[in-house]
């Protein structure tokens, strides 16, 4: 009988820690939304889209009730629905296409680049045809897309280019392009783990267009743009005032936590040079919501291997989107998209958060070490 393994020593994200030296202010934060009777919307909700739009360089910023909410209400607002197609990326999580299937539309996947795992421009391209109503793009893993070349193609063919940056909250381009600021709107998920994390469940869409926020707020609030009046048909994607609160009050911390997952990610790629694994480009616009590195062979033995040395790690992802089971109507099979399924075969995620001191760094790096030179 094998011996249970050890609960890890260096979390794989730990927003606990994260918390502990504003935690009074977060109860502050908490106490004035429950003195206040006001819970659904309202001035806190107001105050942290205005400061979230300037934090992100953008004209609007409107709080939603998840990321996920954020994408499919996004998504709506750019006039996508049944029968259309959406050109994506199949290495996401499973909110990018089960948004688009909840918008009555098809997803169309188009593979990664190798290096970046980001959606390749020249393949999404290649896919966008007469029922194409939208490119949506993942900035995967804190990774900002270049978009100069879609967002040329999206404008002549009068198609919406549309942003998933649930992991990518203040990614910079090579271009110097600020997540949201030249396409038609990006989503933004605030999922505790994520880069700016709520303490449940928030998101947000960014756009510079002010008629497409004055959508968004619509379509949050069931699609009424006044009491018992609805223009159109939304949902309840609403963003509580307490999260917003608690948002407020992280948001100004933002810049250093993202220095500090550069940092983070800056010495991964020293300590980890020359083991045989595949580590992710350097790449100084990145806010590194992940780590992960690629484990040509024997993955699965270096994750249980890593375990037992107290450091905690995760598949993302583990199943390309085109081969999950709710997507089997779709008629896509093993092989169509090489590099996606080559990388869920391979990619391994790292702890990467705030709070990760070099000495937990280090340590990983010595387990992979042992780990690796070791098969």
């Amino acid at each position: 009988m094998n011996d249970p393994l050890p609960s890890p020593t260096v979390p794989f994200a730990d927003p606990a820690a994260d918390h502990q030296a504003f935690t009074d202010e977060l109860l502050a934060a908490a106490g004035r939304v429950i003195r206040s009777g006001r819970y659904i919307l309202g001035p806190e909700v107001e105050a942290f889209e205005r400061e979230l739009a300037e934090a992100c360089g953008v004209g609007h910023a409107v709080g939603m009730s998840s990321g996920t909410d954020a994408l499919l209400a996004m998504l709506a607002g750019a006039g996508v629905g049944p029968g259309d197609e959406v050109v994506t990326s199949p290495f996401s999580f499973f909110a990018t296409a089960g948004a688009i299937l909840r918008a009555g539309a098809r997803p169309v996947f188009a593979d990664v680049d190798a290096a970046t795992l980001n959606l390749d421009p020249a393949a999404a391209l290649a896919k966008v045809g007469p029922r194409t109503r939208a490119v949506l793009v993942v900035h995967i893993f804190g990774r900002c897309l270049p978009t100069a070349a879609l967002e040329a193609e999206c404008r002549a063919r009068g198609i919406a280019l549309l942003e998933d940056a649930a992991q990518a909250i203040g990614a910079v381009g090579p271009d110097g392009r600020l997540v949201g600021t030249r396409t038609t709107a990006a989503a933004l998920s605030f999922f505790p783990t994520k880069n700016l994390g709520g303490l449940g469940d928030g998101g947000a869409v960014l756009t510079e267009d002010a008629a497409f926020a004055a959508t968004m707020r619509r379509l949050r609030v069931h699609g009424a743009d006044r009491k018992n009046h609805h223009p159109d048909v939304g949902g309840n994607f609403r963003l509580d005032a307490l999260q917003a609160a608690l948002l407020r009050v992280k948001l100004p911390r933002l810049p250093a936590w993202t220095a500090a997952r550069r940092r983070a990610a800056a010495r991964y790629h020293t300590g980890l040079r020359g083991l045989g694994l595949g580590l992710p480009p350097e790449d100084p616009g990145c806010v590194w919501n992940q780590f992960v590195v690629r484990v040509p062979e024997g993955r699965d033995r270096t994750l249980a291997g890593l375990a037992r040395a107290g450091v905690a790690s995760e598949i993302y992802y583990p199943t390309p989107l085109h081969l999950q089971p709710a997507l089997r109507a779709l008629g896509h099979g093993p092989g169509e998209l090489p590099v996606a399924e080559r990388a869920c075969a391979e990619v391994l995620a790292l702890p990467l958060h705030p709070s990760l001191d070099d000495r937990s760094i280090d340590r990983v790096i010595a387990a992979l070490r042992d780990v690796v030179g070791g098969r």
